[in-house]
């Protein structure tokens, strides 16, 4: 990664951690940690795998021709997933596309969860970095009730504590100390939620994707864990995008 471009994610990387002025509470060496890796983000490796996992269905340029967009607008069109894919009747996430493209050539398709599939899916994703994020929920009524069912799931009370993505994101709770750590506004651009996943998270020592840290919130919370790309998880991804419209891309992230 250039030089240039490498500084200008940290400065990203490090916004996605800051809320109001102030950072999470990390402790004296878990903030020189995260310093270093600013610079030598692990992730980089598993980013690195990615580009060979598409490289061997033919690289950016055979991702560009499966979507029907030429190479040079590629960038732009993945700043703004998920979208509404034509040949599949429905929106998708990025990887849910790296599936169908697996499959259309002859090869068995990793499982959304797998970590292979988490390596490609950053890789590509990489591709739109420092393109500001595009995601336009009007431009169907598909993408209009995908923004409509992530709201409602990011709202909705579930499990017998009756607790919602909205709980810990409220106006009146954001930022309360939970788990050490200040509840962020989703709605901030400095968040950019979307913008900086997958993110290598230092607490979980590997790589995640949005879709996999809204399960960890589940399974914190005690609620039913939603399926990685089941319409409600792509929907709230959809939800969650829409509030870093505009934020430009950094992958991948860092994230306590």
């Amino acid at each position: 990664m250039k030089t240039g471009i490498k500084i200008a994610l940290s400065l990203a990387l490090l916004s996605s951690l800051s809320f109001g002025g102030e950072q999470f509470a990390m402790s004296d060496s878990d903030r020189a940690m995260y310093a270093e890796m600013l610079e030598n983000n692990p992730a980089d490796i598993m980013v690195a795998n990615g580009e060979q996992l598409l490289g061997n269905l033919g690289g950016e340029a055979a991702f560009a021709k499966y979507l029907g967009v030429s190479e040079d607008k590629l960038p732009e069109y993945i700043a703004g997933f998920p979208r509404y894919i034509e040949k599949f009747k429905m929106v998708v996430g990025i990887d849910q596309v790296l599936q169908a493209m697996m499959h259309d050539a002859g090869e068995k398709p990793f499982k959304l969860k797998s970590s292979d599939m988490f390596d490609m899916l950053a890789y590509t994703k990489s591709l739109a970095n420092g393109v500001k994020s595009n995601i336009d929920i009007d431009a169907n009524q598909h993408m209009k009730d995908a923004y409509a069912l992530g709201q409602k799931t990011f709202d909705t009370k579930r499990g017998g504590r009756g607790l919602s993505c909205l709980s810990c994101h409220a106006p009146a709770v954001i930022g309360s100390v939970l788990r050490t750590q200040p509840l962020p506004d989703l709605s901030s651009k400095g968040v950019a939620v979307a913008a900086t996943w997958p993110a290598y998270r230092m607490t979980k020592s590997s790589l995640r994707t949005l879709q996999r840290r809204f399960q960890g919130c589940m399974k914190n919370a005690l609620l039913k864990v939603i399926p990685i790309g089941s319409p409600e998880m792509v929907a709230l991804e959809v939800y969650l995008t829409k509030q870093a419209e505009g934020t430009e891309i950094a992958i991948p992230g860092l994230k306590r």
